[in-house]
């Protein structure tokens, strides 16, 4: 009777998992999941697109923009679900794209995917270059007006909202953004110089020029300019943006100008978080580098504001800061928490490098952590992503077997011009909006915002704030998924 009920019980199990997406033994496919959360990006594309364009439900859009400043600003991200273009959390997508290349791009962990990569980040390099250096004394910020678009539900293809251009200037400051755009086309830089000498120089010298702006300027950008908040408004100022763009700059010049600065801004600020709005953490596993890879010990005290700052994530950890789910998640914040996971987890893979590379080892308090302690918490939360959660949802649309249907995203949840070439007016998408049927376009690849603190979750597209996708949400996981994919694979 217990072999019956042994095998009963087994039977039952090995069901619940086939039909939840989650293993019964071996790890996620790494290497697909890899292969899409890049190709998400050509979903965000706004502009003109090439033939090569292999997300065919998406068309030209944006064409315009720009225009009303007399300026070229075509091209770029939509970085979530809606049509607007917001430079601060595009400069973060491009940021993190690069830094996922330059730590997990080696032909080991993207394999075929790396040429895919630095395309995805080449668009979002190609749109900051013509932001930061168009008109002299001037970086545009961003492209629509936010409340009209949000008031709509219409496809990219089909925009009829006032596309206004925002700017930062030396009389309207913005020295997060500029922080941010400088690190941007440094990072991309240091990515594309071994395809492109030219252009990467071109980045590098409109990286130092935007930087220059944001020292010498200093001021928050959602102060100048109306359409940040409560959209993407610089919550934590502006002194990290300029220690990430001064840390950013270094790495790609080796000017001790940086360095100096970096040393004089006294932005000691204790943080438990890394997003596109608060770049502390970030810049400090950068710098910490320095010390662990390359022994520079007049780095140290960036290794250990890192080391508080891991300390202050992981479970184990006696002065954790940090929230879980009952199912192990790190939660941040109620809305699109998985950015949180996907940046921080990027941190912690990074810096597990740095220590392995070294053989280094730090305590939190009492506690002994290895680079096999981070990295086998950080495979947990790439993990639960990938569908090892309770639930048993992947929430990265097209990976395992149950994953979201009803996105939060204008383009996927309308029809295609080539399945519905007529115009559909601002107010007339929303009979899709309200649909109780699944997302006619598939956006493959998007990491939506994800369960709330209880892992619960509820597929409904008017849930913004756990069914929409963002470009900050993937940008970082590319660089996990790289390099779980180089370690284990296919699974």
């Amino acid at each position: 009777m217990a072999t019956t009920n042994s095998l009963l019980l087994g039977f039952l199990l090995l069901h619940i998992a086939i039909h939840h997406s989650v293993p019964v033994e071996g790890h996620p496919n790494y290497s697909d999941a890899l292969a899409k959360s890049i190709l998400f990006f050509l979903g965000q594309r706004s502009g003109k697109l090439p033939p090569d364009q292999t997300m065919t439900w998406r068309s030209d859009s944006g064409l315009s923009d720009g225009s009303t400043a007399n300026v070229d600003l075509t091209g770029g991200y939509y970085d979530a679900g809606d049509n607007v273009k917001f430079s601060f959390p595009m400069a973060f997508t491009t940021t993190m794209l690069a830094w996922s290349i330059l730590e997990f791009g080696g032909k080991n962990r993207m394999s075929g995917q790396l040429s895919e990569a630095r395309a995805a980040l080449k668009w979002a390099s190609d749109y900051l270059l013509k932001a930061a250096t168009q008109t002299h004394g001037k970086l545009y910020v961003g492209v629509g007006d936010p409340n009209s678009d949000h008031a709509c539900w219409e496809r990219p293809e089909d925009m009829d909202t006032p596309r206004p251009v925002f700017s930062v200037s030396s009389t309207n400051p913005g020295s997060d953004v500029a922080g941010e755009t400088a690190a941007a086309l440094a990072a991309s830089a240091l990515v594309l110089q071994s395809q492109n000498r030219t252009y990467a120089l071109k980045l590098l010298l409109a990286a130092k020029d935007v930087m220059d702006f944001a020292m010498q300027y200093r001021g928050k950008y959602s102060d100048s300019v109306w359409t940040a908040c409560p959209y993407y408004c610089s919550y934590s100022g502006y002194m990290d943006e300029l220690l990430w763009g001064a840390a950013w700059l270094h790495k790609a010049t080796k000017n001790a100008t940086y360095l100096n600065f970096i040393n004089s801004l006294g932005a000691n600020d204790i943080t438990d978080i890394f997003s596109w709005d608060n770049k502390f953490a970030g810049a400090r596993v950068l710098l910490a580098r320095k010390t662990l890879v390359d022994k520079e010990n007049s780095f140290d005290p960036f290794r250990f504001q890192a080391e508080d700052f891991l300390c202050r994530i992981l479970p184990n950890s006696p002065s954790k800061t940090t929230q879980y789910t009952p199912g192990g998640l790190i939660f941040k914040l109620s809305s699109a928490n998985l950015q949180y996971v996907t940046s921080i987890t990027f941190l912690l893979n990074t810096y597990a490098k740095y220590m392995a590379s070294s053989g280094h080892t730090f305590s939190c308090q009492n506690v002994l952590i290895k680079s096999s302690t981070i990295r086998a918490f950080a495979k947990k939360q790439v993990d639960y992503i990938l569908g090892q959660n309770p639930l048993g949802i992947s929430y990265m649309i097209g990976f395992g077997t149950f994953y979201p249907k009803m996105v939060h995203h204008r383009g996927s949840s309308l029809p295609s011009i080539s399945s519905h070439p007529a115009h559909i007016g601002c107010n007339d998408g929303f009979q899709y909006f309200f649909s109780g049927n699944p997302n006619p376009n598939l956006l493959i690849g998007a990491v939506v915002g994800g369960p709330d603190q209880n892992d619960a979750f509820s597929d409904s597209r008017t849930d913004y704030n756990h069914l929409e996708p963002a470009t900050y949400i993937n940008a970082p996981l590319v660089g996990s998924l790289a390099y779980l994919a180089g370690r284990y694979g296919s699974g």
